[in-house]
């Protein structure tokens, strides 16, 4: 995906189409327009409007909408007459859930978190744990303070993975949700996110992952780059995808645990296990680990489920100096999830993403932006 300079930034709205459609007239300072489409409150997709700051009007936000997701729609429509109403059963309400937040000094965003956790509806027992990365300062806990009957942990070691092992060793819930401190979670998410668990053979559920702005250039490029989420369309994946395939076990396609769930249990199987505290941020591998535990689940032979209408909304970092350092993350994070699945579990399909096809990709990235036809930073493909 390349966007020009031109295109930032870009507006973010969201309209139902149950709903009568109204025109986009608070979109004057953007030159494009990016709209999520909902039916029902259920999310089918998006649509990039060039708008060149003005107004976008029902004629033109209609046609986009039949142009881009008339095949979403028409699958939609024939699955309702096929099965009827659709099945909108529960998890059963005996099943409790905790969430767990970690955060690192960041007051604003984890005020927002809670507060949007907080106004979830659910039938069922609902814990939330935020665990402190960073407990000397304080300001985390003096925000927890402000929200009855939140779960709050201390994990001094720096690591993201050794706060969210904190905060699952503290949980109580048969199913533990983890989501990152800077994400916002609409009404219904969390029925949605575990609903797949009805299911006996699911043991992990990711949703998808939405920006809820893209007012900066970084911010547009970390979309441009591949942003969070996995797409508008359910998939699953079980152990036998992850014997089938022939290169290194692509577990970065299933999703993050900026918003995923999984059953309790996996964590005291010790085929899984926690999250591996030598990966994920905070530590010189940068990233995946949750990656790293997806493929333990599928080697297991689990299935993972994704549930793009489990979203939720994430603010993207906004300058370029912290967008460059969360790409040369997930860079040097990539390669130490393919050099852990070889040295570790003695996978040598990790040797071909390693010595042909990342490679590969890179010599593509440079070739786009030298023959012009890209205008992504050489800073993020070097």
């Amino acid at each position: 995906m390349t966007q020009s300079r031109a295109d930032w930034p870009i507006a973010v709205r969201i309209v139902d189409i149950h709903e009568p459609l109204r025109a986009i007239d608070d979109v004057l300072e953007y030159p494009r327009t990016r709209v999520f489409v909902f039916d029902r409150g259920e999310l089918l997709g998006s649509v990039d409007i060039g708008n060149a700051r003005g107004p976008i009007s029902v004629t033109r936000l209609r046609d986009a909408i039949g142009n881009s997701l008339a095949y979403v729609l028409m699958q939609r429509v024939v699955a309702r007459q096929l099965a009827g109403a659709p099945d909108d059963r529960l998890l059963p309400v005996d099943r409790s859930v905790s969430v767990v937040v970690p955060t690192c000094d960041r007051p604003d965003d984890l005020r927002r978190c809670l507060t949007a956790l907080q106004a979830q509806m659910s039938p069922r027992r609902v814990e939330i744990v935020v665990v402190d990365n960073r407990p000397g300062g304080g300001r985390s806990a003096a925000v927890v303070r402000e929200f009855p009957n939140v779960v709050f942990v201390e994990e001094p070691r720096p690591g993201l993975s050794y706060a969210r092992n904190a905060g699952f060793a503290a949980a109580t819930g048969d199913i533990l949700i983890a989501i990152d401190d800077d994400v916002t979670v609409p009404a219904g998410w969390l029925e949605r996110l575990v609903r797949p668990f009805r299911r006996p053979e699911v043991m992990a559920v990711t949703g998808h992952v939405l920006p809820i702005e893209l007012e900066t250039a970084s911010q547009c490029r970390f979309e441009a780059y591949g942003g969070l989420g996995k797409g508008f369309t359910r998939f699953e994946v079980d152990g036998a995808w992850f014997r089938s395939v022939r290169g290194a076990v692509p577990t970065w396609h299933v999703g993050a645990t900026a918003n995923a769930a999984f059953r309790a249990t996996i964590f005291r199987d010790p085929a899984i296990g926690l999250l591996d505290e030598a990966l994920g941020a905070g530590m010189p591998t940068g990233c995946s680990e949750d990656t790293y535990l997806f493929y333990r689940i599928l080697k297991a032979g689990h299935t993972i489920a994704y549930e793009p209408a489990a979203w939720v909304w994430h603010r993207h970092r906004r300058d370029d100096e912290s967008l460059t350092h969360q790409i040369f993350c997930y860079s040097k994070g990539h390669v130490a999830y393919q050099l852990t699945t070889w040295l570790r579990d003695g996978d040598r399909r990790a040797l071909v993403r390693l010595g042909y096809s990342l490679p590969k990709v890179y010599a593509w990235r440079a070739c786009q932006r030298l023959r012009g036809h890209s205008d992504y930073p050489v800073s993020l493909i070097l």
